[in-house]
């Protein structure tokens, strides 16, 4: 090579070399992030995807620490809002398990909701790799195998089992169904510091204290907490509850743009852990 040509490469070389190191540096060439793929999905419900702002569910799964390979119980998914989100994202390594309503429930509510999901689920484009099984607190079932879950995680439902006396019972077939080791993840409206059972039950709104007792009894170690879910705007102390807030709106027309102005409820967010050395652990 000519001394005309090295010097006229070189400058090249090192330019390129120091353009790689750059990439490298910043991330360019990282790649995407799987989570954030599944709730910038297309295929999500538009009317869902609108209500990120309120529930934050990449900050909320990365909380709870949920990985695409993990086996994942979604307990009482209502009408799939965070399943849209994990079906996907669990799809390629991972299981999901929509723990929803029993078939032979009494309430009517139960059965629509339950029929209404299975329609959801019908979508094998979207759900194939779903596995839909029953979760009946009042009566002891949560329909998968003990010891096999990664995570469990129940998003606004514990508030439902005070209405059976099954709130300690949901919380014992949790730690049941985990791993030694896995997280139980839980989302729920927050209520002001000691509030009385009656109340949470009629308002839908559960003291943080009450819960982190109901985990505690069962076995779970509290991790975690955060204010990702929290809205200061929120009083907790509404006509109708909880309920008085979007997206239930059950007040209809009256003070509504009050309630819209307030948002979504103020929730707490909490991370539980099964004790590696638990009965079964093979660790």
């Amino acid at each position: 090579m000519s001394t005309f040509t090295s010097l006229f490469i070189s400058p090249i070389n090192r330019l390129t070399a120091a353009f790689g190191i750059m990439l490298i540096l910043f991330g360019t060439t990282s790649v995407a992030d799987p989570l954030k793929t599944a709730i910038d999905s297309p295929g999500r419900t538009p009317a869902f995807a609108a209500r990120d702002g309120a529930r934050h569910p990449y900050e909320t799964l990365s909380f709870f620490q949920v990985e695409p390979d993990m086996a994942v119980v979604e307990i009482w998914p209502g009408g799939g809002w965070y399943t849209e989100i994990l079906a996907p994202y669990l799809a390629a390594e991972g299981h999901l398990y929509a723990a929803h309503f029993s078939p032979t429930a009494e309430h009517p509510y139960f059965l629509k909701s339950l029929e209404a999901f299975k329609g959801r689920l019908s979508d094998e484009a979207q759900f194939a790799d779903v596995e839909l099984v029953v979760f009946d607190p009042a009566n002891g079932v949560l329909g998968v195998p003990p010891g096999s879950a990664d995570r469990v995680l129940t998003f606004r439902n514990v508030h439902n089992w005070l209405r059976n006396d099954a709130e300690q019972a949901a919380f014992d077939l949790f730690y049941k169904a985990l791993k030694p080791g896995g997280v139980l993840g839980v989302v729920e409206h927050r209520s002001k510091p000691g509030v009385d059972r009656e109340t949470m039950l009629n308002s839908g709104y559960m003291d943080e204290q009450a819960v982190v007792d109901l985990a505690t009894r069962a076995g779970f170690v509290l991790d975690a907490r955060t204010d990702i879910n929290a809205n200061p705007e929120d009083s907790a102390d509404h006509p109708a509850g909880v309920w008085t807030l979007p997206p239930t709106l059950r007040l209809g027309d009256e003070d509504k743009d009050r309630y819209l102005a307030i948002g979504e409820s103020d929730r707490m967010t909490l991370r539980f852990v099964k004790p590696r050395d638990s009965a079964g652990s093979d660790d």
